[in-house]
């Protein structure tokens, strides 16, 4: 069966314990967007949707993926299809764990219920002050350098190892703070996602220069 499984999710099934990590990170990497949506459907704040993602997150690995070996590849339903359906139960339960079940019958009953949900996201909010300097400034480039950059860096990319790839989706991509990244990849704390990042954004730039593009990254 394991031949009709997704390769991403095959891997993961059949990765050995040295190897979990980076299959793991294979899988999340293209799953990842599809699942923080599903996260972030279920939370209007943003730290309320990051704690979802990682509940989500965390059973999908506990029991050595107990819930992913689960899926049957036997045509009935595309397996992202699936993942959805999974996610959301997951979601629910961890809404329910945060705000008990929703058994409101009246308008005031879920106003009050409301105003308790809003309680406990202010409590739960956290303020990430370190960020990543960005610069927004790009000097003329004509069509056929962004091109050979495009090019050069989606290979150098690929040669990353897939935990750091994702690291850097999280960060650039979605704009996830290092809290967040350390807390859904397990860093010790935020300052080693911040290295990380610094570190893998030079290897890119001597990546790069190695193949012929000279400070391609302000």
């Amino acid at each position: 069966m394991a031949n009709s499984l997704p390769p991403e999710l095959a891997r993961l099934l059949e990765s050995t314990a040295s190897a979990r990590e980076p299959a793991w990170a294979s899988f999340l990497g293209r799953h990842y967007r599809l699942l923080l949506h599903v996260a972030r459907s279920f939370a209007n704040e943003h730290d309320a949707a990051m704690d979802a993602f990682a509940w989500m997150l965390d059973r999908l690995r506990e029991d050595d993926c107990r819930r992913l070996r689960s899926f049957s590849a036997d045509g009935r339903s595309e397996f992202s299809t699936w993942l959805v359906v999974v996610a959301r139960r997951l979601c629910l339960d961890w809404h329910r764990a945060r705000y008990g079940r929703d058994r409101s019958t009246t308008p005031a009953t879920k106003q009050d219920r409301s105003a308790r949900r809003r309680i406990i996201d202010l409590v739960a909010e956290s303020i990430d002050t370190a960020e990543i300097p960005q610069s927004t400034e790009r000097g003329p480039e004509n069509e056929l350098r962004s091109a050979e950059l495009t090019a050069a860096l989606q290979t150098s990319l690929m040669e990353l190892d897939p935990t750091d790839r994702l690291l850097l989706k999280l960060r650039f991509d979605e704009g996830l703070s290092a809290a967040d990244i350390a807390e859904l990849l397990r860093f010790p704390t935020p300052f080693h996602v911040y290295r990380r990042v610094t570190h893998l954004l030079d290897a890119l730039r001597r990546a790069l220069r190695a193949r012929g593009v000279e400070d391609p990254v302000p």
